[in-house]
């Protein structure tokens, strides 16, 4: 399984931008995908995921409200929708793969890791 995250990019504070995370390969009928990201000088943290159905989502407190996780099972993609961003948001993002259904927060759950996109929050 591949994963391709995208959609980074600089944007100013209060303002929006959407990310997105293709799965390639050899994906599972069902999986989820989780988001994320790691700030300079900080340990990676969870921001959001979304369960195979896209029944369930899943936010850290800190973006609860802010960003939207959805999912496009026929484009084997899933999209995260930030707004509102806060300098505090800059980090580099990464999506991530999962054949569970809970523990989605915790970075054990994931079995594939895509390369980090870059999303920078300016004053």
């Amino acid at each position: 399984v591949q994963l391709q995250a995208s959609g980074g990019g600089l944007v100013q504070a209060g303002g929006s931008l959407g990310l997105s995370c293709a799965a390639s390969g050899r994906t599972h009928s069902r999986y989820s995908v989780g988001w994320f990201r790691r700030a300079p000088g900080k340990e990676r943290e969870f921001v959001a995921a979304i369960s195979w159905s896209g029944g369930n989502t899943y936010y850290a407190d800190s973006v609860k409200g802010r960003f939207t996780i959805s999912r496009s099972s026929a484009k084997n993609t899933v999209y995260l929708q930030l707004s509102s961003l806060k300098t505090e948001d800059t980090a580099a993002y990464y999506c991530a793969y999962s054949t569970r259904a809970y523990t989605l927060h915790q970075n054990y759950a994931y079995d594939y890791w895509g390369q980090g996109t870059l999303v920078t929050v300016s004053s």
